[in-house]
């Protein structure tokens, strides 16, 4: 069992969604599996996750905003509660070992060092392994500032030439399920790997950003265009739709590329290209770990999930930025001192690299958003309508279909727990649990003619 999550991923960002990005990777997982058009996350990063590793509302789970801080209501302590069962938890008691890598972001600042508690960790949570990192939503992709490994800090006083945390993280993952096997070959696992990718600070690899230079020079009225025709193209958008003009709503703005100075238009484009090798970087790595799956004899078995936390960011504001925290509080509070293009035109050839925190401006937003509207962080459908696949080689026969029926990102655990045969325990430890409110939506991955579990959106 595998879930893979990006972080910040639009809807129209992988190739079988839309992008010019080639995914190779994913869209194999898609002509495998199927491909869900009405799936919903949360509009946040730390909710979207508290629901999927609980099958519970967030604030039934005890984030109802983002983890690092604990507000003192039940719904928003910036912890999963005692009394609700993780995924973890869950797939350890039916005989699975439990393997995270990637980003946490469930628990309080207060918790993350040495002297911290560790109750609200990864492993006390239920897995078995971690390896990622804690302290905040976010870390620099080339030199993370902290890296946590099970229940300690790691150690790294140097990070080797050519570090890169999704290649680093993949490495691990597959190590993991590497050292299982070579033990016991019967032992089923689930996996959640958590990217800091495609978060800001936008950072990628050298080779990756140039296979993209010069793609993105047209601008993004024309690339949001072609996305949308190509949605259609693929299925993933019905024939009747309307792409919506530009956003326009104050904080929200989008420019007419055509209206942008010759500086901007090149400034702009370098941070899609950053953007973009990003995307590329998470498909290989998934290219990577599918064919370590392939290497063992398990692919046909597992049952893979690819999805995003919650749509793509507006906190680049509308020039984007190379000081993403300077730009990110600027752009909350709607101040407009964070638009200096000039000064980031300087840092043109920082772009992508360490030094330089970068961030796209919100009119790529839009672009990762198509055809919605409006951003992370927004209830609007651009904040939370996001791409979902599901394969399951072995058991899935109409793959590379689509389903239009209504899902949510809640609903996720209490269909894996329905299409393993899982047990749910209602005591862990001593300790009654609440149940998952979620819904199964297992009969429409292998009946395309079921009705969406708990109706319509209209009646969910």
């Amino acid at each position: 069992m595998v879930i893979v999550l990006c972080d910040d991923l639009g809807f129209s960002d992988v190739g079988c969604y839309g992008s010019e990005i080639p995914t190779p990777a994913l869209d194999r997982l898609a002509q495998q599996g199927l491909r869900f058009t009405d799936y919903h996350s949360t509009p946040l990063c730390s909710p979207s996750r508290a629901a999927l590793l609980t099958g519970m509302n967030h604030h039934a789970a005890g984030v109802g905003n983002l983890a690092g801080a604990d507000h003192g209501f039940p719904g928003y302590r910036g912890r999963i509660a005692k009394d609700v069962l993780t995924a973890a938890e869950l797939f350890r008691t039916n005989g699975y070992r439990t393997l995270m890598v990637g980003k946490w972001h469930l628990s309080i600042v207060d918790d993350h060092s040495d002297a911290g508690a560790r109750d609200h960790w990864p492993l006390q949570r239920g897995f078995d392994r971690f390896y990622g990192f804690m302290e905040s939503g976010l870390t620099n992709l080339h030199h993370p500032n902290m890296l946590h490994e099970d229940n300690h800090a790691v150690d790294v006083d140097r990070y080797p030439d050519g570090y890169y945390f999704t290649d680093d993280i993949t490495d691990q993952a597959i190590r993991m399920i590497r050292g299982i096997k070579d033990a016991d070959p019967t032992q089923p696992f689930f996996l959640y790997m958590a990217h800091g990718a495609v978060h800001a600070p936008l950072m990628a690899k050298p080779e990756d950003i140039a296979r993209h230079r010069g793609r993105y020079e047209e601008g993004w009225d024309q690339i949001r265009a072609a996305r949308f025709a190509r949605q259609k193209e693929v299925g993933v958008v019905p024939d009747g739709v309307q792409l919506p003009e530009r956003n326009s709503e104050r904080g929200y703005d989008s420019p007419a590329w055509d209206d942008l100075t010759d500086a901007e238009r090149q400034l702009f484009a370098r941070h899609m290209e950053v953007y973009a090798g990003m995307v590329d970087n998470v498909d290989q790595n998934f290219g990577r770990l599918r064919a370590a799956l392939s290497e063992l004899g398990i692919l046909d078995d597992t049952i893979i999930i690819f999805t995003s936390d919650n749509g793509g960011s507006r906190e680049g504001g509308r020039q984007g930025t190379t000081e993403y925290y300077r730009t990110v509080a600027a752009v909350a509070r709607e101040m407009g001192e964070f638009d200096n293009a000039a000064l980031d035109h300087q840092r043109l050839d920082l772009l992508g690299g360490p030094r330089v925190m970068g961030h796209y401006p919100w009119g790529w937003g839009m672009v990762s958003n198509t055809p919605f509207r409006l951003h992370k962080g927004t209830t609007f459908a651009g904040g939370h309508h996001v791409s979902f696949i599901l394969s399951w080689p072995g058991r899935i026969t109409d793959g590379g279909t689509v389903r239009a029926q209504y899902t949510h990102i809640s609903d996720v655990l209490p269909t894996l727990v329905d299409l393993a045969g899982l047990s749910v325990p209602s005591v862990l430890g001593g300790q009654p649990l609440r149940p998952m409110t979620g819904l199964s939506f297992a009969p429409v991955v292998f009946d395309p003619a079921a009705p969406a579990p708990g109706g319509s959106s209209t009646t969910r």
